[in-house]
């Protein structure tokens, strides 16, 4: 398989392959009921990540937000006990057509330089339509040697970056959670309502269209590169609540054909916990 695979896999593709020997698929939904979820009902095959204890390392939220990334050396060995190897393609699936947190666990394995990864478009429920077989056996990783990861690959950006250039007009900084969280409206997880001065807001379900499926690549294309005029990724940084969904963004980026720019993983968590300057709406 060539490294310039897409970034997403469709419904009728991964049921073609789903059975192949070297593909290992992943369920990656997120929330408290997602493992009891992947237990009661889940595309045949598929083995459960965990994003809260597999995809991150939660501590203090004030010190890296909500879903901080593991260490280098924890996400070798969740990789090695979920069966997947450097020659592995992995495709990932959620059941928030990609947003929590198969896009999480797609950056993941990109920035650790793995190519054979894909997200499933539209998630599970996509595959339900189109009679993908769903099961409730739990499967069994064959477990492999140990993955060779030397770091994190794909850009970063930590707190300090984002407070010394989000109002400086050569950056971008994008926040994809919704309008009324953004304009300090509402605010149902974090402490503090509001967003980071100078942030502009590109709501995730920018990326979808009204069935929940990614839009065409032109048009994401065309849609981000109105914000990003003449910007370059090193200049460009996307955040969200605690670092999971902010990578839809970004995968849908990588989608579009692309560069992928920088993941402010602690995002709106780790800022609103810190004495940062707040914006809102009316400010």
């Amino acid at each position: 398989m060539s490294n310039k695979i897409s970034p997403i896999i469709q419904a009728a593709e991964l049921l073609k392959i789903y059975q192949a020997e070297n593909l290992v698929l992943v369920d990656a939904s997120n929330g408290k009921n997602a493992r009891s979820n992947y237990e009661e009902k889940h595309l045949a095959g598929a083995i459960f990540v965990d994003a809260d204890t597999q995809l991150a390392d939660i501590k203090d939220f004030s010190n890296g937000g909500r879903h901080p990334l593991p260490a280098i050396e924890k996400f070798a060995e969740t990789l090695s006990n979920l069966g997947i190897s450097s020659t592995s393609h992995v495709v990932v699936y959620d059941d928030a057509n990609g947003a929590n947190a198969a896009a999480r666990f797609w950056w993941m394995l990109k920035s650790v330089g793995h190519n054979k990864v894909q997200v499933l478009n539209g998630g599970i429920k996509e595959a339900e339509k189109i009679g993908f077989p769903v099961n409730s056996k739990i499967e069994t990783p064959s477990l492999t040697e140990p993955y060779t990861i030397v770091n994190w690959q794909l850009p970063l950006a930590d707190i300090n970056e984002v407070e010394r250039v989000s109002e400086n007009e050569n950056y971008l900084v994008i926040d994809v959670r919704s309008a009324e969280r953004f304009n300090g409206e509402q605010e149902p997880i974090d402490l503090i309502a509001g967003h980071i001065p100078g942030a502009v807001n590109v709501p995730l379900t920018s990326n979808l269209d009204e069935h929940g499926l990614f839009l065409l690549p032109a048009e994401l294309k065309s849609i981000y590169q109105d914000f990003f005029q003449d910007k370059g990724p090193e200049n460009i940084i996307v955040h969200c609540g605690s670092g999971v969904t902010a990578c839809h963004t970004i995968l849908a980026m990588a989608y579009a054909g692309l560069a992928i720019p920088k993941l402010y993983v602690g995002s709106w968590s780790e800022w609103s916990r810190n004495n940062k300057t707040i914006a809102t709406k009316n400010k």
